[in-house]
């Protein structure tokens, strides 16, 4: 069985920590908002009787204006009078074509201001059953189920120094996508394996983003 099993256990504990953890908000105005959406789901062709969770994760198109081919959780900028739950909800049906409500919410993370202007608020949802995805290719290019095992491994995170002086970088190395997940994405999935998996309360928005992420 899947140390993380896909199931009504696993959502009420997910519920209870991020119900009992008090995110930390940005009071920086001259950051741009924007929201994405942590997305828990099955596992993807998972025979086990009982199926292990995974979190969505995209992979953007290379012909993209702004972070072509990066790694990255659906999500996007604020539209005029939004909530960061509803434009989460809506990025997440426009990106993914997945369709859930506000009843999917279990909580969100602490802001996260980046170096390309924007402050980003993390919002937890549970996927439910049936997933159903229909990606829009014009954003997305892949999607990565990432098992909740691979978050909680011991191998996540990966500091790295990039320049000597500057702050940590927080960079997660996941075999599903094969390769390394940079921060900001990195550093967001970090504080929800912190958070919603083990129940602690570690803050991640002092951890550097690497120099592509920037614009």
């Amino acid at each position: 069985m899947s140390a993380f099993p896909y199931d009504e256990a696993l959502r009420a504990q997910l519920a209870e920590r991020m119900a009992a953890f008090s995110p930390v908000s940005s009071t920086d105005e001259s950051l741009r908002r924007a929201a994405v959406a942590i997305v828990v789901v099955p596992k993807e062709d998972d025979n086990e009787e009982s199926p292990g969770a995974a979190v969505l994760l995209t992979l953007r198109p290379a012909h993209m204006n702004r972070h072509s081919s990066q790694f990255a959780l659906p999500g996007g900028r604020l539209d005029a009078g939004e909530s960061t739950t509803d434009a989460a909800l809506r990025e997440l049906h426009e990106e993914l074509g997945l369709d859930l409500s506000a009843a999917a919410v279990l909580g969100h993370l602490d802001d996260y201001p980046t170096r390309s202007g924007f402050r980003i608020t993390p919002i937890v949802m549970w996927g439910g059953a049936g997933i159903e995805l229909a990606p829009d290719p014009s954003e997305v290019a892949r999607v990565f189920r990432i098992p909740l095992a691979e978050l909680d491994h011991p191998w996540v995170p990966l500091l790295d120094v990039e320049v000597e002086g500057r702050r940590p970088r927080l960079i997660a190395p996941l075999p599903t996508v094969g390769g390394n997940v940079h921060s900001p994405t990195a550093a967001m999935l970090y504080q929800f394996r912190e958070v919603a998996l083990r129940g602690l309360d570690t803050r991640v928005a002092h951890f550097e983003q690497s120099e592509f992420a920037w614009k």
